[in-house]
């Protein structure tokens, strides 16, 4: 069986944990054989780092090389749909970080865009991007693999088969995340990242949702369920007068979050075509580490998924350097007090299983659970959020 060659695109925190889950992989399934960063600077380190043998800040290159079959997409927001044309046009298959793309900004906008151009135009902008990504990717005939790890995690796994051992329908989904502020230096401004928290952490909500629903409908009718509208509200918590007052009472030191002209703060609601609806509330402003749970309610029973914060194992430290070395969990403020140390990480939130389905998936030339489909779906639901909240409306879907 052929050895498929990577070539990494981005060399940041993203790229170092799809690295990290490449390397469960069976050997000889797989071999990083590039890396391409904005900078000579980053790439040379990566693949110092790793062992990579060739490192590039030229996207061209990386895709001339005939050894490499696959382009895991790493990169800030900003350019993921504009390398993964590129790529399927070059005929890599392709494995994209959430999100598949935004709205960043076009010649002519005023500075900074997240506070002066509509979100009615920045819709059509992100839904043009999606489109012309599923577009190159059918026309070339290559496979999209959608790193949305949420529905690969055990506790969404298992709530699949839940939801298949039941005979109820589901009502309503109520999903959410929140922690203190983002690992990402880009997170702050919009021309960067094509949005806040509602993009860069609701997308795993909103993918969540959709994906279930979908899962649901071809299970129980044999064809998928579709959101048809959104409502939603948004905010910078952090720039309020609340927030003013925690300052000045020297009570505001824990949060990162720091928006230039993007929300650290979202709650959306999706409305089916079933009837049924979705509840997304994501926020930058939470202590307390990182919090990911998805509750389903059916007409016959309730099913609660937490991908964060589990008890298979408890600490207690009087000092919060009791436990420095060993790592508990992401954006956890403190060790001092009761703590919940995940015992794996990637695997119990979905990272592991996602790099595995993809790998097999282009191998056997089949589709992943997670595509292209679902990637521009998120992009339709969350920028019609984004309006909704601007105009104060229900916005449709169509």
């Amino acid at each position: 069986m052929k050895t498929l060659g990577i070539g990494m695109v981005g060399a940041r925190y993203g790229a170092h944990m799809h690295y990290a889950n490449y390397q469960k992989l069976p050997a000889g399934l797989i071999e990083i054989r590039g890396v391409c960063a904005r900078s000579m600077e980053s790439a040379t380190a990566f693949a110092n780092e790793t062992g990579v043998g060739f490192a590039t800040d030229d996207l061209h290159a990386l895709l001339a090389r005939e050894d490499i079959d696959i382009i895991d997409i790493c990169s800030p927001p900003a350019t993921h749909h504009e390398v993964a044309i590129l790529a399927a046009k070059a005929g890599k298959h392709i494995i994209m970080e959430k999100p598949l793309t935004g709205y960043f900004g076009e010649l002519g906008d005023e500075e900074p865009i997240g506070l002066h151009v509509s979100r009615a135009h920045m819709r059509e902008g992100a839904r043009r991007n999606a489109e012309a990504v599923r577009e190159a990717v059918n026309n070339h005939g290559v496979k999209f693999c959608y790193a949305e790890n949420w529905i690969y995690a055990p506790p969404i796994r298992k709530m699949r088969n839940l939801i298949a051992a039941s005979k109820g329908s589901v009502l309503e989904l109520r999903a959410e995340e929140n922690h203190s502020g983002s690992n990402s230096v880009y997170s702050r401004e919009w021309s960067a990242t094509g949005g806040g928290a509602l993009l860069r952490m609701g997308v795993h909500s909103v993918g969540a949702c959709l994906h279930l629903k979908q899962w649901e409908g071809m299970h129980r009718l044999g064809r998928s369920i579709r959101p048809v509208s959104v409502m939603a509200d948004v905010a910078d918590l952090i720039h309020t007068e609340a927030s003013d007052r925690a300052r000045q009472a020297h009570a505001h030191q824990w949060i990162s979050s720091d928006p230039v002209d993007v929300e650290d703060w979202a709650n959306v609601t999706i409305r089916f075509d079933d009837g049924s609806r979705a509840t997304v509330l994501v926020s930058d402003v939470g202590l307390g580490g990182l919090n990911t749970r998805v509750t389903a309610y059916l007409t016959d029973g309730v099913i609660k998924a937490n991908m964060t914060a589990n008890d298979t194992i408890e600490t207690y430290a009087v000092d919060p350097a009791t436990f420095n070395s060993e790592y508990f969990t992401e954006k956890l403020e403190t060790k001092a007090g009761w703590n919940r140390p995940s015992c794996d990480e990637d695997w119990f939130r979905g990272f592991a299983q996602e790099i595995e389905d993809f790998i097999y998936a282009i191998r056997d030339k089949r589709e992943p659970l997670s595509g292209i489909d679902l990637a521009v779906d998120c992009v339709n639901v969350i920028y019609s959020a984004y309006v909704s909240a601007e105009e104060g409306r229900r916005v449709s879907l169509e």
